[in-house]
């Protein structure tokens, strides 16, 4: 990208015209002398400068191509969105963080080539001066280009530095910087092309593919590309290296007791152990910043293992898809509930994820785009799926507030091969969630609406269970407030047991005036089988939801991970949405074999 738009050329100012008095110049006859006047030498580079250039180049698109693909996928994207037909899709997070390390890698590898070859005159800051003078058009051309090199530095910088504040968990702000040089550095690359077009035509861009020796100025290193190279290998290495070298381990813990699953840590046992802390960012909601510090502690406790996580939510949401009567029948509040991607009536939730693979985007289980699996159904909102492509598993487990998460369970869950679909799903009838699913067995909740195909729940709904006394109901319900920003009260039940309610009837529906306002969730029955593997207790205050989960060392059910020494663990919260959770790049390790605690 810093092809020397001037290689001997000397400061070609514009002369003052001749008067008419003055003696023409005779013509040098050296300038014919060799070969006919009308016929050019190529223009041509050198091959450290091609080889550099178009590795850089590359490096730059994928990190671009991916990044964009990621952006995309926020809430309200726009600007990204103009790019899908080209951006790919798949599992994009290897590929996106291996390119923005070898972009960072080849700036430096780049920087030195131009020094140690003495080529530091493509960049100087000195042809920026005439500007400010009567020069010819391409002297002028190569200062501009050399003010767009500078602001491509810059942008690289920044782009640098603020993806590995995004790495490390830090969003908010970066984000938007972050995303803002990478629109820089798209700019940039049509910028250079025009530029070098107007500097020398077609010519002009050809020379990086016309290589000729380098040539050799006083003071050149012997080798300037070779060390060049060198330079960027020991950068990607110690990049490698710094991230796995500071990488959290969560040291388990023992004790002899099992915590009390109230959803405070202030047992004995969690003052032992030695509490990780995680950085999560770019999630829905949260305050508009979109991030939550996650705190993690884990104790062993015979054959049974238990963990207490805490997070930042600003507010207790209890309300998933809740019901309100109106005069034209009832109506389920939501915003995006056709295409599973609610983030306004919904509840709080929690996740984290085992794999015994570091791979990144979640042990290589997150899939970015419309449709990742050419020959498999789409996720209804366009973004991803999640799966593997190895046959290898992630363990997840799920905590829902208002679907059991507040009556003390949590939702075993796994990421695998992608199942077959379903006729319903494949002809878009039903939701594919890929390699996503829930461990055998039953849980407890189903939904208390029922959807009309053709209004995608943005018209009225069906309703499958009326409360026997919806005063008692909505007192449960505590202060109901349908802002979705406004904490539940605590020890308000957002959804209606079984025993509260009976099957929908014309008769009961009758005794409810318009305006009242039902849960969307039913609890009935009990959870079975290994989806009942996990036990929980859960408490909000004060702006922090905390979290104690309890299970067996070793279920012996071959969807769930045993929990083992160097397992890899991430971590998401969700704020009343659905899919739009933080996200967690650096995986914590679990970690039994260290003396300590």
């Amino acid at each position: 990208m810093l092809t020397d738009h001037v290689t001997n050329h000397p400061l070609d100012l514009t002369a003052p015209p001749q008067s008419s008095t003055q003696a023409r110049p005779q013509q040098d006859s050296r300038s014919t002398a060799g070969r006919p006047p009308s016929s050019k030498v190529p223009v041509r580079s050198d091959p450290g400068t091609i080889l550099l250039h178009w590795t850089l180049v590359t490096a730059i698109f994928v990190s671009l191509l991916t990044g964009l693909r990621l952006s995309a996928d926020a809430e309200g994207a726009w600007f990204s969105k103009l790019f899908e037909p080209i951006l790919p899709q798949g599992e994009i997070w290897t590929w996106h963080y291996v390119s923005a390390v070898f972009v960072l890698a080849l700036i430096f590898a780049y920087a030195a080539y131009m020094s140690l070859a003495r080529l530091k005159r493509r960049i100087s800051s000195k042809k920026i001066v005439v500007l400010t003078l009567p020069a010819s058009n391409k002297l002028r051309i190569a200062a501009v280009s050399v003010i767009a090199y500078w602001i491509l530095f810059a942008s690289v910088i920044a782009l640098s530095a603020t993806g590995v504040l995004l790495y490390m968990g830090y969003g908010g702000i970066w984000v938007t910087v972050h995303f803002t040089a990478a629109v820089v550095v798209l700019t940039y690359i049509g910028t250079h092309v025009v530029l070098h077009y107007c500097y020398g035509g077609l010519e002009q861009l050809l020379r990086l593919f016309r290589p000729q020796s380098l040539r050799r100025y006083p003071g050149m290193a012997r080798r300037p590309l070779a060390i060049a190279v060198a330079l960027g290998a020991v950068i990607v290495a110690a990049a490698v290296t710094l991230d796995f070298g500071t990488r959290s381990d969560l040291v388990v813990a023992r004790a002899d007791e099992l915590p009390t699953l109230d959803g405070n840590l202030d047992d004995a046992l969690w003052q032992a152990a030695k509490p990780v802390f995680v950085k999560t960012q770019q999630g829905s909601n949260l305050d508009g910043a979109g991030v939550s510090t996650v705190e993690i502690r884990a104790v062993q406790v015979g054959d049974k293992i238990a963990f207490g996580f805490r997070w930042e939510d600003p507010t207790r949401s209890l309300k998933r898809h809740p019901l309100i009567k109106t005069e034209d029948g009832w109506r389920m509040l939501n915003n995006r509930a056709d295409i599973s991607d609610e983030t306004a009536y919904y509840e709080d939730k929690f996740s984290v994820a085992f794999s015994t693979s570091d791979v990144f985007g979640g042990g290589g289980a997150t899939h970015m785009g419309p449709k990742p699996l050419d020959n498999k159904p789409a996720a209804f909102h366009g973004r991803g799926l999640h799966y593997t492509t190895d046959g290898s598993l992630v363990d997840v487990w799920q905590w829902k507030a208002a679907r059991g998460g507040m009556l003390g369970k949590v939702d075993d869950m796994w990421f695998g091969t992608p199942v077959e679909p379903t006729e319903a799903q494949v002809a878009g009838k039903a939701r594919y969630s890929a390699g996503y699913t829930s461990d055998d067995g039953k849980a407890f909740y189903i939904y208390n609406y029922i959807g009309d195909p053709e209004t995608h729940y943005h018209g009225t709904v069906g309703v499958r269970r009326l409360p026997i006394d919806y005063k008692k109901t909505a007192a449960l319900m505590g202060n109901i407030d349908l802002s979705v920003n406004t904490s539940e009260d605590q020890g308000a039940h957002w959804w209606m047991l079984e025993e509260e309610s009976v099957p929908y009837s014309l008769d009961k529906d009758a005794e409810i005036p318009v305006g009242t306002v039902l849960p969307g969730v039913l609890i009935q029955g009990e959870y079975s089988g290994n989806r009942a593997d996990l036990q929980g207790g859960s408490k909000w205050q004060d702006g922090y939801w905390t979290l104690e989960v309890i299970r067996d060392m070793d279920t012996g059910y071959e969807k769930d991970l045993a929990m083992k020494d160097g397992l890899f663990m991430w971590m998401s919260v969700f704020d009343h949405n659905q899919t739009r959770h933080t996200r967690h790049s650096r995986p914590v390790r679990l970690t039994f074999n260290k003396t300590g605690n």
